[in-house]
């Protein structure tokens, strides 16, 4: 488990490149805007690789950098970056999310003691309203999700893998993301699992971040099939089975 001190910054960020720095500059300019005091260090992957866009760039943080010698899966990148967290707060960001203003710290002041998992809202590109809460990943509730009279719950039972923020002792009592997901369905996974563990999943209602949304797995085969077969291994584990039972 990660070592935490009082007299550092609370939060280490994680965020992994798929070829993605040229979105990924413009959030580190964000957070360094907006919550540069609430950062230790951003460990920034880089999956495969890249021209280096971020050579003689500097922020208020430092960039730890992981060169990966091979591409690994989601889950696995993250897993790999929280052994170099020593901070109380670990935060997952995908690289299109956006923020006009600080969204950490009002979370971290809104956490309650049993929060494992702190998240604000979510609005996508062309969007009224943030996305909506999700109920238990079902066959069923991906069929019903977009469809008139969906009931929607006032609190989600999961959240997608966009913008968590772990209580690094959550995290570690897990043991993080289940490395046999390579891509999608580990948000759902350890969503379920921290729930099963007694975490409360928190979501501050009032906050807001933006999603530029890249969704390969509408125009990618792989990563449809990513998607498929991630769904199947949610489906046949003993972690979906028993968070559906009590949900």
């Amino acid at each position: 488990m990660p070592v935490t001190t009082t007299d550092r910054p609370p939060i280490t960020v994680s965020i992994v490149s798929h070829g993605q720095l040229a979105l990924i500059l413009p959030l580190l300019d964000q957070l360094d805007a907006f919550s540069a005091g609430l950062i230790e260090k951003v460990v920034l992957t880089v999956n495969i690789p890249e021209a280096d866009l971020l050579a003689g760039r500097r922020w208020s943080f430092p960039v730890e950098r992981i060169d990966n010698a091979r591409p690994m899966g989601f889950g696995a990148n993250n897993n790999q970056a929280f052994r170099r967290c020593a901070t109380a707060w670990f935060l997952v960001l995908n690289p299109d999310i956006r923020f006009d203003r600080d969204v950490l710290a009002p979370l971290l002041a809104q956490a309650r003691p049993d929060a494992g998992l702190l998240t604000p809202r979510i609005l996508e590109p062309g969007k009224a309203a943030p996305e909506q809460h999700r109920r238990v990943l079902t066959p069923l509730e991906i069929l019903r999700r977009r469809r008139p009279g969906y009931a929607i719950p006032a609190v989600p039972a999961w959240v997608p893998g966009l913008f968590m923020l772990f209580r690094a002792e959550a995290y570690a009592a897990v043991q993080g993301f289940d490395e046999r997901f390579f891509m999608y369905g580990e948000d759902f996974d350890i969503c379920a699992r921290l729930a099963l563990a007694g975490w409360r999943l928190q979501v501050g209602e009032d906050l807001l971040a933006h999603h530029e949304a890249q969704r390969a797995s509408r125009t990618s085969r792989r990563h449809l099939y990513w998607h498929v077969t991630s769904l199947l291994k949610v489906w046949t584990s003993g972690a979906f089975w028993r968070y559906w039972r009590r949900a």
